[in-house]
């Protein structure tokens, strides 16, 4: 936690949050979203669901939620969307939810979104992205901005995944 506040701080200083008046942090751990002002005051907090799989995102495909600092890079309308999660039901109507919310990651496709499935929060559920109830995401939405910074921070069994992925990945 510390290095995240250092981090936080070294972005204010820099200027980079200029305009902005609260940013995220996704705690992997006790599955929660939270939004907090800049004097470190929870806004608000959301349970959620992260990727099926422990560890930080490696690739594509790999059902990670990627852990670190990332901003808010486009706020869309999903409420049309569909998406057919392998399981054999097919495309599922309004899988995201009403709005996807962007995140610029260095992953194609990774966000915070809302869901069909309400009762998968505070579960390992998801290709990778960071799922809310619907009803919660409706309530964040209005407070998101582009360029909001989102801390996305890992668990200890995401820590010790990582740990056995770089030892066996070790030439």
């Amino acid at each position: 936690m510390k290095k995240i506040l250092t981090f936080i701080a070294a972005i204010i200083i820099t200027g980079n949050l200029v305009a902005q008046d609260s940013f995220i942090i996704i705690s992997k751990q006790d599955m929660k979203l939270r939004r907090y002002d800049f004097k470190g005051n929870l806004i608000e907090e959301y349970p959620v669901a992260c990727g099926r799989n422990y560890g930080n995102k490696n690739k594509r495909g790999d059902n990670k939620t990627p852990e670190g600092v990332f901003t808010v890079q486009q706020i869309q309308n999903s409420s049309a969307w569909t998406h057919d999660f392998g399981d054999g039901k097919g495309q599922i109507k309004n899988a995201y939810g009403p709005y996807f919310i962007r995140l610029k990651t260095g992953f194609q496709g990774i966000g915070i979104h809302g869901t069909h499935a309400p009762e998968s929060m505070g579960k390992r559920t998801t290709e990778g992205c960071i799922r809310l109830k619907n009803e919660d995401l409706l309530k964040l939405v209005k407070n998101i901005k582009l360029s909001m910074v989102v801390i996305i921070t890992s668990s200890a069994e995401d820590a010790l995944a990582d740990k056995l992925y770089d030892k066996k990945n070790v030439f």
